[in-house]
């Protein structure tokens, strides 16, 4: 009777393929999937991928799951509605503050849309990236661009062009050049990501994480972010409350930026600080930095569950 959201397991084969295809590409940036129900159920930022990405490809993920259209849909409508009615839907839906074109829902197989998958990022987007062959640029023998390759590629459909401009820009980069079906390589098998070491050591940190979990019956929400506070891995668990995605992503940018366990930030400095930092952080248990020869090197952070429960499981698994 309920809707649900797709799976964690799901989502997170779709963000590996898009991630596998990022690195054939030589990109960097982020890729989310945001359910239904407008929670975010997964994401993971390319190394070297730089803020800000994660965000932009979750507004856009956002607006393909809970709209059920593409973003590019999204934006033609909001750009053609009256100014009060576009800036009114921002504002009482500010997940949407991003409309930029890629975002795609994902149906289940009754057609119903179950989620959204987007990317954005320092390298993604739909500018084509210099040293790239064009064969790898190309799907069936048709201009393409980066960013839509990557979700085509993820949800193993036919390419289409999101941004309206894949001929326009092919012809700016290569001219008159014709890459036959047969040649093209955008759509056809990438291999699995291997260049991707903080990538991987942040899934590996969330597996950890999530399985400590299951032990203790716990459905929770994990986020590990790089010592600015953005976002490089985020995963919730099936079953996991909505609201446990923010409350990890903000206990984990407090310890990180800050260098200390979450709930210090309380302590430190009350409510105040979270007015003056341009990355929301959450003073209340749950987080805590993570060191590299004693430098901060990022965050881990757990919500879901009560702040004892989630700063008992953070700290079993990564530590003090």
């Amino acid at each position: 009777m309920h809707p649900q959201d797709l799976s964690l397991a799901e989502a997170r084969s779709l963000v590996r393929r898009a991630v596998d295809k990022g690195e054939q590409l030589g990109l960097r940036g982020g890729v989310a999937v945001v359910g239904a129900s407008g929670a975010l159920i997964t994401a993971s930022r390319l190394d070297r991928g730089g803020a800000g990405g994660m965000a932009r490809a979750r507004s856009k993920a956002w607006i393909a799951a809970t709209q059920q259209i593409t973003s590019t849909e999204h934006l033609h409508r909001m750009t053609t509605l009256p100014a009060p009615i576009s800036a009114g839907f921002v504002a009482v839906s500010p997940q949407a503050a991003f409309p930029g074109a890629g975002g795609i829902p994902v149906r289940d197989k009754d057609g119903v849309v179950v989620a959204g998958i987007a990317a954005s990022g320092a390298t993604v987007s739909p500018f084509l990236p210099h040293g790239v062959p064009p064969e790898a640029l190309s799907a069936d023998g048709e201009p393409a661009n980066p960013e839509d390759l990557l979700i085509a590629y993820a949800l193993d459909i036919p390419y289409a062009g999101q941004h309206g401009d894949d001929a326009v820009r092919w012809q700016a980069r290569f001219g008159d050049l014709v890459v036959s079906p047969g040649d093209s390589l955008g759509m056809k098998p990438a291999p699995p990501a291997a260049g991707q070491p903080e990538l991987a050591w942040a899934r590996e940190l969330c597996d950890r994480v999530l399985a400590e979990a299951r032990r203790r019956n716990l459905s929770i929400s994990v986020a590990v972010v790089d010592s600015g506070g953005d976002p490089i891995q985020q995963d919730r668990a099936d079953g996991a409350v909505a609201g446990g995605v923010d409350i990890a992503l903000g206990t984990a940018a407090a310890a990180a930026r800050f260098g200390v366990p979450s709930e210090r930030l309380a302590q430190w400095y009350g409510d105040a600080v979270t007015r003056l930092n341009p990355v929301t952080v959450l003073g209340v248990a749950g987080g805590v930095p993570l060191l590299d020869d004693g430098r901060t090197v990022a965050g881990v952070g757990v919500g879901g569950a009560g702040p004892a429960e989630c700063a008992a499981l953070v700290r079993e698994v990564a530590g003090p």
